[in-house]
C-alpha cells in the first residue's frame, strides 16, 4: 500500500468510528435517539420540558468522541501493519 494511502487510514478509521458511535447512541426516555444538532451542542439549544434530555445529549455527544478517537487508533494501528 502506497504511504499516502496509509496515512489517510487513521482519519477514515475517525470517520467511521464516529459513525459508528452517532447510530450507537443511547436513547432518551420517551423520545429515542436525539437528533444531531442537539447532541452536537450538547443539549444546550434544548428549552422547557425538553431540558430533561440534556444528560442523554451529553452521553451521545462522548459516545461520539469516543468512537473517533477508538476507530482513528484502530486505523492507525492497522496503518503502521499494512506493509507493501
Amino acid at each position: 500500500m502506497k504511504e499516502k494511502y496509509r496515512r489517510g487510514l487513521p482519519f477514515i478509521g475517525a470517520l467511521i468510528g464516529g459513525i459508528v458511535a452517532y447510530l450507537l447512541r443511547p436513547s432518551a426516555p420517551l423520545v429515542g435517539q436525539l437528533p444531531f444538532d442537539v447532541v452536537m451542542t450538547r443539549g444546550n439549544n434544548l428549552q422547557g420540558l425538553e431540558k430533561i434530555a440534556i444528560p442523554t445529549a451529553e452521553a451521545s455527544f462522548n459516545y461520539i468522541i469516543a468512537g473517533v478517537i477508538i476507530g482513528a487508533i484502530l486505523f492507525w494501528i492497522i496503518s503502521i501493519q499494512v506493509k507493501e
